[in-house]
């Protein structure tokens, strides 16, 4: 038999060409008459997609085989005289009826038909009527569970079929001799039986199904609020550290120009440096903090509006002069977080690619709404200022996720205005 094999000692090639079917070793294609596409999910699915192979169930499998052995046995010595007794070949046929669920999680579609087979050849044979037919339940439970609806349905119907035809038609030629037809009512029994049992089989699945779905919604919100929460952290060290890195430059260049003629004004320079410096620090240490805790409460409170001379300072330090028109109103949390990240990356972008050295801030409020802009009167420098690009686009998704707007543009009159309008009664995620 050794020359059979396939190279390396793998499968003969008639199995390697394609027999037994795929579906036989595997179970039946997705969209094939045996399987119902779209509906249940193999065993081994987890909530990442992976798919590993389902566990054997050895425990179950020998306990329903030595249910269906002994409970045969009890059946025969009730029905003494009226079915066939046992025999070997009857409990050959009772073992490997129980037997066979021991793959009914790996080849669902073979171990339903498997299990109809042999409880045919047992009640045509006619040992007793006992709980085999357990066998027969309990492999197209799993068919059906696992998804193989059309399969399970097409066994039962050819189990309650061939009993009919062996019970109503076949019992003159079959044993025991002397039988007659079975009861009509006992067939609408079993009927109802078979009909009873794939209802129950396929609530199971629609339950199954529901948890499963349940399993991946929760699965893509707990991703959807990790991107947004990496999203957040995002936009807040962007601005964090564009507005102090573009003073650190400016104060740089201004120690560097001024570091042999005019001693007095780079200490100045560096001085405000080092001030600077240690408060991006501080903020970036904060936002890093919700990283090693999460869920915990910052140590700081968050920057709002109310600190807007704070950039009105750092800007003045950068040599942008500020002019603020307007009273910062109260606002919630995150809108006031929102409006003063947005007024800090406006007067950023002002000191890195604006020519003009003033700014002005207008803050106005009505109708419910904030509307803060930020003017300059340009020109571009185009000198390539190093950032990302991703200050327009922070200050936008800022806006957005306050149900807010942000226009961005070039002045009729020269120069660039920022425009962004915030509600004042913002709902805060709780």
């Amino acid at each position: 038999m050794d020359e059979q094999r396939g190279p390396g000692g793998g499968p003969p090639g008639w199995w390697r060409q394609g027999w037994p079917p795929r579906w036989w070793r595997h179970g039946p294609p997705a969209g094939s008459r045996w399987s119902d596409e779209g509906h249940g999910a193999p065993d081994g699915d987890d909530e990442g997609g992976a798919v590993r192979p389902p566990r054997w169930p050895w425990r179950s499998t020998m306990l329903l085989t030595a249910f269906v052995l002994f409970g045969s046995h009890f059946a025969d010595q009730a029905q003494e005289g009226e079915r066939v007794a046992l025999d070997p070949f009857g409990r050959v046929l009772l073992f490997v009826s129980g037997a066979m669920l021991l793959w009914r999680k790996r080849h669902p579609v073979p171990v339903v038909f498997g299990t109809v087979a042999a409880v045919l050849v047992y009640v045509g044979a006619g040992y007793p009527y006992g709980p085999v037919f357990v066998t027969v339940a309990v492999a197209c439970f799993g068919a059906i569970v696992s998804g193989r609806r059309h399969a399970a349905w097409a066994a039962m119907g050819t189990l309650w079929a061939g009993h009919v035809l062996i019970a109503h038609v076949l019992y003159r030629w079959l044993p025991p001799s002397g039988d007659g037809p079975a009861s009509w009512n006992q067939e609408l029994v079993s009927a109802t039986w078979v009909v009873a049992l794939v209802a129950v089989s396929e609530l199971a699945r629609a339950r199954r199904e529901q948890s499963a779905r349940e399993r991946a919604e929760r699965a893509q919100a707990a991703r959807r609020r990790a991107d947004e929460e990496r999203l957040r952290i995002a936009r807040e060290l962007h601005d964090v550290l564009a507005h102090s890195i573009s003073v650190i430059n400016v104060q740089a260049g201004v120690g560097l120009a001024l570091l042999d003629t005019d001693p007095e004004q780079a200490r100045t320079a560096l001085t405000t440096i080092k001030i600077q410096s240690r408060e991006a620090l501080g903020e970036v240490r904060q936002v890093l903090d919700t990283l090693r805790a999460p869920g915990a409460a910052p140590r700081a409170p968050a920057p709002g509006l109310d600190r807007l001379p704070e950039l009105v300072e750092q800007a003045a330090s950068a040599g942008l002069t500020v002019t603020v028109q307007g009273q910062p109103p109260t606002l919630p949390p995150g809108a006031d977080l929102a409006a003063f990240r947005i007024v800090q990356e406006a007067l950023t972008n002002v000191v890195r690619h604006s020519g003009s050295r003033e700014a002005r801030v207008r803050i106005e409020q009505g109708e419910g709404r904030l509307r803060l802009r930020v003017d300059d009167d340009g020109p571009a420098t185009g000198a390539d200022a190093g950032g990302s690009g991703n200050g327009l686009a922070g200050m936008r998704e800022r806006a957005a996720a306050l149900d807010g707007t942000i226009e961005a543009g070039p002045r009729p009159d020269g120069g660039f205005r920022v425009l962004a309008v915030l509600p004042l009664d913002v709902e805060e995620d709780r």
